[in-house]
C-alpha cells in the first residue's frame, strides 16, 4: 500500500510538472480571452475546423495561404474582430473592398464561411467569426508542416468597418523595405523577431509576378542572386513578351 501511495504521489508530481511546463510555453493573454472559452458551449470547435480544413487542403493545399492571409489582414486593421469578412453596402465601403484587401482570395472567404456554417451546425451561433479565423489560420500553418500553437479564444466580432484608407496605414505593402516593415510592426508592439515569424507565412502558397517584377525589369536588382533572378525571369517574362 505504501509503495502504491508513493507511486501515486510521484505520478501526481510528474503530471504537475508537465502542466507547469506547458503553462510556461503559453504566452500571456489579454483580458476576455481564455484557453478553454468554448469548453462547455462548443468543446469540439477546434476539431471541427481542423477536420473541415483537412478536406479542403487535400484538394488544394494552396488554399492554406489564403486562409492564413485573411487573419493577418483582419488583425492588423483595428484588431482581430472579423470585420474584414463583412460586405459593404450602398451606405459605405467595407474593409474587404479596400485596395490592399482586393488581393485576398475569394476562395479563402468562402472557406471561412463554410467553416462558420459547420461550427454553427454543431454548436449553434456561439463561436465568433473572429475566433474561427484565428483557429483556421493556426491550422493552415500546422497542416502545411508548420509549428503548432495554442490559440486563446473569446474574441468578439466587430460590426464597424475600419476608416477609409486605414488598411494602407496598417498593412505592409509587398514592396515595403525593412525599415517600413519594422516601423509598422512596432505600432502593434511587435519586434524584429515577430517580423521574421510573420514573414514565414510567405513560405506557403504562391507569389505573384506583379509583386517583384520591378526587381527584374528593366534593370535587375543587383542584390538578387543571379541564378535565382534568371529562374524568376523564366517564370515571369516581360509584359510585352508574347
Amino acid at each position: 500500500a505504501r509503495i502504491f501511495s508513493l507511486l501515486l504521489i510521484s505520478c501526481i508530481l510528474v503530471a504537475s510538472c508537465f502542466a507547469a511546463i506547458e503553462a510556461q510555453k503559453r504566452p500571456p493573454i489579454v483580458n476576455g480571452l481564455s484557453w478553454n472559452f468554448y469548453k462547455t458551449s462548443c468543446p469540439k470547435v477546434e476539431s471541427i475546423i481542423k477536420n473541415e480544413l483537412k478536406k479542403v487542403f487535400k484538394k488544394d493545399i494552396g488554399q492554406a495561404a489564403g486562409v492564413l492571409r485573411i487573419q493577418f489582414h483582419d488583425c492588423f486593421v483595428q484588431g482581430c474582430d472579423g470585420s474584414v469578412l463583412l460586405d459593404g453596402s450602398a451606405g459605405g465601403p467595407s474593409e474587404k473592398s479596400e485596395l490592399p484587401n482586393l488581393t485576398l482570395r475569394k476562395e479563402a472567404f468562402k472557406i471561412i464561411n463554410d467553416l462558420r456554417d459547420a461550427v454553427h451546425k454543431q454548436c449553434g451561433r456561439v463561436v465568433s467569426c473572429s475566433d474561427i479565423v484565428a483557429i483556421a489560420a493556426r491550422d493552415s500553418v500546422v497542416l502545411t508542416g508548420g509549428p503548432d500553437y495554442d490559440v486563446p479564444l473569446g474574441r468578439r466580432d466587430g460590426v464597424v468597418f475600419a476608416q477609409v484608407n486605414q488598411t494602407f496605414i496598417d498593412l505592409v505593402g509587398p514592396d515595403a523595405n525593412t525599415t517600413t516593415i519594422l516601423t509598422k510592426l512596432a505600432r502593434k508592439n511587435l519586434d524584429a523577431t515577430d517580423a521574421v515569424a510573420l514573414s514565414g507565412a510567405h513560405t506557403i502558397g504562391i507569389g505573384h509576378c506583379t509583386s517583384f517584377t520591378d526587381r527584374l525589369y528593366p534593370t535587375q536588382d543587383p542584390t538578387l542572386d543571379k541564378t535565382f533572378a534568371n529562374n524568376l525571369k523564366r517564370t515571369c517574362p516581360k509584359e510585352d513578351t508574347t
